[in-house]
């Protein structure tokens, strides 16, 4: 029998996470969480003192913050990098699906400032004003969770109307680099 893994704060959100991916958000209690990790409930609190709280807001934290390639953009297009880390912002919003409901509930503006403050600094790099790239990296994650909630639900209905998702993203995302152009610079 190997030893079982120390039980710590980003092991608990994995399992946390890997529930509400395969549940939902509304099977995720304490005591299902102790059992999918081998432990007594009790003891995450040790890991987590403000228990289910800190734990939802570990999972904003775990899915809500992607950063955006900082580095400077030398030959790069700034709307290339934007357009790179909004797929891979779009694919962990989708894979996790169920911590949706919490990025637009919950209070925990550490989660998406983290993220806002990464895509406006390349914004920044790119000569946008501090104000203007503040402003258009907000509006693009309120676009990208928005898109993936309603591509989310789309999917779950399965209606007669078949949806390409990868193509309305797409518009839309060149809707909203289209628009960071006319923003001040």
């Amino acid at each position: 029998m190997s030893p079982r893994e120390p039980l710590t704060r980003d092991r608990i959100i994995e399992a946390a996470l890997h529930i509400v991916d395969g549940q939902g958000l509304g099977r995720l209690t304490m005591r299902r969480l102790g059992d999918a990790l081998e432990v007594e409930a009790m003891a995450i609190y040790h890991h987590l003192p403000r228990g289910k709280e800190e734990l939802l807001d570990g999972l904003i934290s775990h899915v809500g913050v992607l950063h955006a390639d900082t580095r400077p953009l030398g030959a790069d297009d700034w709307r290339d990098r934007i357009r790179s880390w909004a797929e891979a912002y779009r694919a962990l919003l989708v894979d996790h699906a169920g911590v949706l409901p919490l990025l637009v509930t919950r209070r925990n503006p550490a989660a998406l400032a983290t993220t806002t403050r990464s895509v406006a600094e390349v914004l920044r790099l790119a000569g946008f004003l501090e104000s203007a790239a503040h402003s258009a990296a907000r509006t693009l994650i309120a676009f990208l969770i928005g898109h993936a909630a309603l591509e989310v639900r789309g999917r779950e209905a399965q209606g007669a109307e078949t949806v390409d998702w990868d193509r309305q993203f797409d518009e839309g995302l060149d809707v909203m680099l289209s628009g960071m152009l006319t923003a001040p610079l």
